[in-house]
């Protein structure tokens, strides 16, 4: 489903108990801090926007990795949350394949490529404003038996 992004801070994500991404819409913290949106959001996959900030580049004027890797890894978190289980990351990769720079917009489509039992495997692919691939990521996923957070910075 497509959200909207306007505003910024408050996307149209509907609240379902059911569905941790839904509760993790709201009490994200650093997908604010970095200016991440969601785009579209559904069980197993999501897709985040992020623009790119001048104090987001390093000593080289390119976007620093990390932020690259932290896209990534947002996108990765809604797409594998994708039930009331709290899931978390076991481990990810990431091959960059292009260099950005201020002022573009990245965009990260996370998709579950496997699930079983406590475990997933979840492939995110970032792009720029033009389409052109910028770094793909492979994320694993393991299911905790934490609770829900209960509100922004929460316990999880």
């Amino acid at each position: 489903m497509a959200l909207e992004t306007s505003p910024p801070a408050t996307p149209a994500v509907s609240r379902d108990e059911t569905w941790l991404a839904t509760i993790m819409a709201e009490t994200d913290n650093a997908k604010a801090a970095f200016g991440i949106e969601i785009a579209e959001l559904e069980r197993g996959r999501a897709v985040l926007t992020m623009p790119i900030a001048e104090s987001m580049v390093n000593g080289f004027g390119i976007t620093h990795g990390g932020l690259v890797f932290t896209l990534a890894d947002t996108a990765f978190a809604y797409a594998c949350n994708e039930d009331e289980h709290v899931t978390v990351a076991s481990g990810a990769d990431i091959t960059f394949a292009k260099a950005t720079h201020a002022g573009q917009t990245l965009t990260a489509t996370a998709e579950r490529r496997w699930r079983a039992g406590r475990n997933g495997i979840y492939d995110v692919t970032i792009v720029d404003e033009t389409g052109e691939t910028v770094a793909e990521f492979r994320g694993r996923s393991f299911t905790t038996n934490r609770t829900a957070p209960t509100g922004p910075g929460g316990p999880a």
